[in-house]
This record gives C-alpha cells, sequence and structure tokens, in this order.
C-alpha cells in the first residue's frame, strides 16, 4: 500500500470508534503528518480523550496520558535521575518520565500550573528535554495532544497566549447530532456487551511508523505556487493591520497572529491537500484549516466581546474580505 493508503485505512480505524467527528479526525490526522502539536478543546464528554486513544490504538506507537492536576510537578512529566545504590558505590540514574513516548496526551493542561506547562512546552517545541544538566531527545515520532475544558474557570490555570502560539492548531470539538448520537449509544453498547462476553475482535496490525515519514516526505514535495504563498501571509497580515479592510475587524482584533501562522498555514495546508490526493495547494486547502490555524492566535478586544463575536466569526470575516489569488 501506498503511505496515502496507510493512512486512509487509519482515518477509516478511527472513524469506527469516533462517531460523529470526522473534522476532528482529519485534524488529528493532519497534525501527526505535519508533525505539529495540537490542542483540542470541547466540553467533558465529547470524545477528545477517546479520540486520541483511537489513533495511538491503530498506530505502531508508544502511548502516554498525563492527567494534569494542581499538584503536579514538572518532573512528574519529563522525569527525574534517582539514587541507585550499587556494588561500586552509589549512582544517580535518569528515569524517563510519560512524556517520553511518541503520542503523549496531555488531559486537561490547563489544570497544571505554569511551571508544569513549560516543561511540557518546552518538550513540545525543542524536542528535548534538559534534567539535572543532561539533555534527553526525544523519539522521531513525537506529538503532544494537548486537552483543556473550556467552561471550568476554578482550579484551573489558562495557558498564555505565548505558550498557545506553540500549537500548531486549535481544535474544536461540538456536540454531535441527534442521528449521531444514536450510533454513538449503540457503538459503545455494542464494545461493552462484546468485552463482557469475552469475544472482543481481533486487533487488526497496527500501521507502521514508517507510513508516517513516507507521508511527511512526500507532503513535503506538494507544489506551493508564489500566489499561494502570498495568500497565505496575506492573511495572516490581516490579523495585524486589520484597519487596512474594514472598520469593525479593527475593533475587533487587539492582536494578530505570529509568523508560526504562516508555518502553519503552510504545513497544514500541504499535508490536507496530500490527504485529499492533490500534489498542489489550493485556496480551498487554506480556508478549510485556516480556523484551526488563526483561532488560538488572535487575540479579541473587548468590543469584540461585547458584540458576543468569537474567534471564529472574526475569522470568518477575514477569510471574506482577503481576495482569493
Amino acid at each position: 500500500m501506498t503511505p496515502l493508503d496507510q493512512i486512509n485505512v487509519l482515518k477509516a480505524r478511527m472513524a469506527q470508534s469516533i462517531i460523529g467527528q470526522t473534522q476532528v479526525i482529519d485534524r488529528l490526522l493532519i497534525g501527526l503528518l505535519a508533525n505539529g502539536n495540537l490542542l483540542i478543546e470541547g466540553l467533558p464528554g465529547l470524545a477528545k480523550t477517546r479520540a486520541v486513544k483511537a489513533m495511538a490504538r491503530n498506530l505502531d506507537a508508544k502511548f502516554s496520558r498525563i492527567q494534569f492536576t494542581p499538584d503536579l510537578l514538572p518532573s512528574d512529566v519529563t522525569g527525574t535521575e534517582v539514587y541507585t545504590q550499587t556494588d561500586a558505590g552509589g549512582t544517580f540514574r535518569f528515569e524517563p518520565g510519560p512524556i517520553f513516548a511518541n503520542i503523549v496526551l496531555a488531559d486537561e493542561i490547563n489544570r497544571a500550573p505554569a511551571k508544569v506547562q513549560a516543561a511540557l512546552l518546552e518538550a513540545m517545541e525543542e524536542r528535548q528535554v534538559t534534567v539535572s544538566g543532561t539533555t534527553h531527545k526525544m523519539e522521531p515520532l513525537f506529538i503532544v495532544m494537548a486537552t483543556q475544558n473550556p467552561i471550568e474557570q476554578e482550579g484551573t490555570y489558562p495557558l498564555p497566549e505565548a505558550q498557545m502560539d506553540r500549537f500548531l492548531m486549535h481544535v474544536q470539538i461540538t456536540y454531535p447530532p441527534v442521528e449521531d448520537e444514536v450510533l454513538v449509544i449503540r457503538l459503545v453498547r455494542g464494545e461493552d456487551t462484546a468485552a463482557n462476553s469475552g469475544t472482543a475482535a481481533e486487533k487488526p496490525s497496527p500501521i507502521p511508523q514508517d507510513a508516517v515519514f513516507a507521508a511527511r516526505q512526500q507532503i513535503g514535495q506538494i507544489h506551493v505556487s508564489d500566489a499561494m504563498d502570498r495568500y497565505m501571509a496575506d492573511l495572516v497580515q490581516a490579523t495585524r493591520t486589520p484597519s487596512a479592510l474594514s472598520d469593525d475587524l479593527a475593533a475587533w482584533i487587539e492582536i494578530g497572529a505570529s509568523p508560526r501562522a504562516s508555518l502553519a498555514l503552510d504545513k497544514c495546508g500541504r499535508a490536507h491537500a496530500w490527504m485529499n490526493g492533490r500534489d498542489y495547494v489550493d485556496p480551498a486547502d487554506i480556508r478549510a484549516i485556516a480556523h484551526d490555524v488563526f483561532r488560538h492566535r488572535i487575540t479579541l478586544s473587548f468590543e469584540a466581546q461585547g458584540d458576543a463575536k468569537t474567534a471564529d466569526d472574526v475569522i470568518d470575516e477575514i477569510l471574506k474580505l482577503v481576495a482569493l489569488p
């Protein structure tokens, strides 16, 4: 099978466990293929954790889950030096933490204090951690998928904007339609019945990591025209100089997106085009992932909040006003 065939198999297997969240599955795969970290936000019970576990279960990769709590320490994430007594004398040995895995689920990241968030985000950015003066590299396949609950305020430590910017995309999960919820009920009922009867289906062979690396190599060859480069730059520039487009945008946007937004549009746009079987990027690819790329990189003004405008509303307006190539 080609790398695209293997990724489509992975997508189909994930879809069997996650009903009614096709866009979320696509975004998880784009994050994997673009070698970026994702922030997944949604109300409790919307299968955020289940979606990440479905990917890890069907991929030949080491998976770890970190439950973030207010009393978590940085060493609980990165690992620590442990003193060991031997016949030759005492020595310190590094005991890796749960961050040393291929797919790391950082559950409820906004429940941990700033020091722990910084330890995780350093590993995300540098792909390494330093403990007691020694640097430890992460695996070649390494991606962090962090979840957060948007409604709880007590006992939470919201991520600063500078740290939010390090996430490739900010994915939002919403309630499924009623038809899909019926299918969810039947799916979980069937899983419970199979588990209780001991007749669980045999697990198929996982997709090898080589498929991901081969896909990334092909995505690197996707053609991006000069006009598309300018379109991506124009979209980002529109968040910084909104007054050039409309007075409403100027009133709604307080701080625009950083250059990381341009890089994210390029990476995610190429991955989106590749997943749709094309060897070039067109405006539809950029527009498809623009909300996920910009959502956490635009700071809204008090006026926008007073007008009940969300980041997605502002992004819709930008996409409407910026000329297509």
